[in-house]
């Protein structure tokens, strides 16, 4: 399969921030993803994540990184969660890792992270899906937030799925539109064309369940330990609430005989 790159130019219309758009007067589309880790009892479901990990391979990671994400975090409970043995073999089929005793190139190893973008204008992805917000927030009170997330997987799935084929030249450079950037036209071309990778659990690849499983792996390699922070603060918030309702019974026996003491 024939890897798709990113031109300089193009790679700033995954948007670092929402102010960069080409063109004026359309109104962005951001897409409502049913994403399973959304709410405050969500889940990564781990096919998924192991379909948009193979998209990122095939497709991504020819021009972005993920630095911030190591390796070996792809057999963690709650992730990927591939063997050991797995883990390891991708990496050292994948990666190649400058190693300074040895002076020379090595094969990768589930202790290292991810390689750094290849292009030094291609933007890192481990924490953009935090990066960038959707419809969720943040604004108002903060309860979609709480209950349905930032939004950015959102923002990334529709990206990915909302280039209409739409084109035209401006100042030398082709522009493509699209339904969920900011002005409604972008100088990157489309990356998913559906059935561009062939998943090993059956699932449909078409472009918007490509686009929404990379989009799901993009929020775990941001939020990996994202289970195990909510567990603990449900525990949190029960050990809580639990000793508020102590304080409060605790508090009514020491001050019943004095506000008592005249009764009778």
């Amino acid at each position: 399969m024939m890897i798709r790159k990113l031109t300089s130019i193009a790679i700033l219309a995954l948007g670092l921030s929402t102010g960069n758009a080409v063109a004026s007067g359309a109104e962005q589309h951001i897409e409502d993803f049913a994403f399973s880790f959304e709410g405050p009892f969500g889940a990564y479901d781990q096919n998924q994540l192991q379909r948009g990990f193979k998209i990122y391979t095939e497709i991504c990671s020819s021009c972005h990184g993920l630095q911030y994400v190591p390796i070996r975090t792809l057999a963690d409970p709650g992730g990927p969660s591939y063997s050991a043995e797995e883990v390891r073999l991708w990496a050292a089929e994948n990666i190649e890792v400058f190693d300074a005793e040895l002076d020379d190139y090595r094969p990768g190893k589930p202790a290292d992270h991810f390689p750094v973008s290849n292009d030094p204008n291609a933007p890192d992805l481990s924490l953009m899906a935090k990066a960038r917000a959707g419809f969720h927030g943040p604004v108002g009170t903060g309860m979609n937030q709480l209950f349905r997330g930032m939004g950015g997987a959102e923002y990334i799935a529709s990206f990915l799925a909302g280039f209409t084929g739409e084109e035209k030249e401006q100042a030398g450079t082709t522009f493509y539109e699209n339904t969920a950037f900011a002005g409604g036209w972008t100088a990157m071309p489309p990356q998913l064309y559906g059935e561009d990778v062939d998943f090993d659990d059956g699932h449909a690849n078409t472009i918007h369940h490509e686009a929404q499983d990379v989009a799901a792996f993009l929020m775990w390699a941001a939020e990996p330990k994202m289970m195990a922070r909510q567990q603990a603060g449900f525990i949190a918030v029960l050990l809580m609430t639990l000793m508020s309702v102590l304080l409060y019974l605790t508090n009514k026996r020491l001050w019943y005989p004095i506000k008592h003491r005249n009764d009778g």
